[in-house]
């Protein structure tokens, strides 16, 4: 696995998704939903909005690495909390 360069951040992004989408699965689970119309006038479940918030976020953080850089990479996580709790709130 030496080609893929793994280092620690790239683990934990891993396992953090990972968890996510285990969690995801046990909340379906024990605590089924019926789907929600938000502000984008589209059903959505927690799975959609989890969804909508990874490829968010991947947005985010590339556009902050494009715009502003490295550096302060932790300020576009911060972001991303932020979008994070809007889309499950409103979306």
């Amino acid at each position: 696995m030496d080609w893929m360069a793994w280092t620690w951040p790239t683990a934990i992004f891993f396992m953090v998704i990972a968890s996510l989408l285990i969690l995801f699965t046990i909340l379906a689970i024990k605590f089924p939903e019926t789907p929600r119309t938000g502000i984008l006038r589209i059903e959505t479940t927690r799975g959609d909005r989890l969804f909508i918030t990874l490829l968010g976020s991947a947005f985010i953080n590339l556009a902050w690495l494009g715009l502003v850089g490295p550096d302060t990479q932790l300020y576009a996580l911060i972001v991303c909390l932020v979008y994070a709790a809007a889309v499950f709130r409103w979306v």
